[in-house]
C-alpha cells in the first residue's frame, strides 16, 4: 500500500494523505493515522462517520469495480474530504436493501445520508472518483 502525506506551504491548514488500500481494514487503519495527525482533532461523531464512510466506499470499490485505484484523504480547517478512485465507469446504484444480509443495498444510501456532499466524477484515464465531504 503506497502512502503519501503532504501539506502545502501556500495552504498551511491543508493536509492530504494518498494511499491504495487492498481491503477496508487497511483503509480504516490509514484513516485513523490520518486523523491522529489532525490538530485540532475532529469530534468523535465525525471520526465515527468518517471511518464508516471510508470503509463503505473502499468495500464498494473492491466489490463492484474490483480495485481501489486511490484513496485520498484531505482536511482543512472546515471539512474532511474522502475520495475513492476505482477503475469502473459505472455509477453507484440505489437498490432495495436485502434484509437477509446476502446482497447488501444499504451502503450507498448510508453514504449519502452521512456525508454533507457526495459527487461521482469520471476520471480522464478511465474509471471514476467518488468524493464525499464531512464538516470538520
Amino acid at each position: 500500500m503506497r502512502q503519501t502525506i503532504t501539506s502545502d506551504e501556500h495552504h498551511p491548514y491543508l493536509t492530504q494523505h494518498v494511499c491504495r488500500p487492498q481491503q477496508a481494514a487497511d483503509a480504516r487503519d490509514v484513516t485513523n493515522g490520518f486523523l491522529a495527525g489532525l490538530h485540532p482533532a475532529p469530534p468523535p461523531p465525525t471520526v465515527q462517520d468518517l471511518l464508516l464512510l471510508v470503509s463503505e466506499l473502499v468495500t464498494n470499490a473492491l466489490r463492484h469495480a474490483g480495485d481501489v485505484s486511490a484513496l485520498l484523504l484531505t482536511a482543512d480547517r472546515h471539512s474532511i474530504q474522502v475520495t475513492v478512485d476505482d477503475p469502473s465507469h459505472a455509477h453507484p446504484q440505489d437498490r432495495s436493501p436485502d434484509l437477509t444480509g446476502r446482497s447488501g443495498g444499504f451502503g450507498w444510501p448510508m453514504v449519502r445520508r452521512l456525508a454533507r456532499s457526495v459527487s461521482v466524477e469520471p476520471r480522464a484515464g478511465g474509471g471514476k472518483a467518488i468524493r464525499v465531504t464531512l464538516p470538520r
